[in-house]
């Protein structure tokens, strides 16, 4: 997800965003200890999602 399209978006609709992108995370984590996954950089570009959201939180 873009920066631009966070920005958009209210303070609700990002900490609803935020849950379910760590729940994202914590799901897909567990399952790569299962089985590996095919694409692991999914997990990579979710955790930079919740970085970006976090600094939008930092710069309100």
């Amino acid at each position: 997800m873009k920066m631009s399209e966070m920005r958009s978006m209210s303070t609700d609709d990002l900490q609803k965003k935020l849950v379910s992108l760590k729940d994202e995370v914590s799901n897909l984590s567990f399952q790569h200890k299962i089985r590996p996954l095919e694409n692991t950089a999914s997990i990579t570009e979710l955790r930079k999602d919740i970085a970006r959201i976090n600094t939008l939180f930092n710069e309100k």
